[in-house]
């Protein structure tokens, strides 16, 4: 018997622009549960941001970086018949958001040579602009999912965690000697 499923919780919306998102980002590049350096980090990142493309709206400048990055298909492995498959497969919303801010995070903290607030500003223009690491990795996701598009039949295949059907046994046939 399977256990009740446990309700997602929701991130409070950061204090300086009452936002989820920011809020999920913020979370995201703290380490060690030092949230009040995570948020230095962010909002100077986002302080740079504002001066670079000269807009008081932030938000929405940041909005459109994550939504430049999220991907909208991914690849799953499938095992069919002894062969491993790379099956193209729809994202969820909230699952697409994260994979987005992972990758930017990623992105931020491969550049190297200046502090991380600036690198994360960085990443986050590039992503507005339709540029950067960030961008490049949904890029090469979406052209790996076209070109294993031929293998999109097998995403209705169960999967392992449900039984397959179970098969008859063959019975032996008998050959009568004449």
């Amino acid at each position: 018997m399977r256990r009740r499923r446990v309700p997602r919780r929701e991130a409070p919306p950061d204090p300086r622009y009452n936002n989820r998102l920011v809020q999920k980002l913020i979370n995201m590049v703290m380490y060690d549960g030092k949230k009040s350096i995570a948020e230095k980090i962010v909002y100077s990142a986002f302080d740079q941001l504002k001066a670079a493309v000269s807009t008081n709206d932030v938000v929405s400048v940041f909005h459109k970086a994550v939504e430049n990055a999220r991907p909208h298909v991914e690849l799953k492995a499938r095992r069919v018949g002894g062969a491993t498959y790379q099956v193209p497969i729809e994202v969820r919303h909230d699952r697409s958001l994260s994979l987005a801010l992972r990758w930017l995070r990623i992105a931020a903290r491969n550049r190297r040579g200046s502090p991380m607030a600036k690198r994360l500003g960085d990443e986050l223009l590039a992503a507005y602009k339709g540029e950067g690491a960030a961008v490049k990795k949904r890029e090469e996701i979406h052209k790996m999912a076209e070109a294993n598009r031929a293998f999109a039949h097998y995403r209705w295949y169960p999967s392992q965690h449900t039984p397959w059907p179970q098969r008859r046994k063959r019975r032996a046939k008998t050959r009568l000697s004449a």
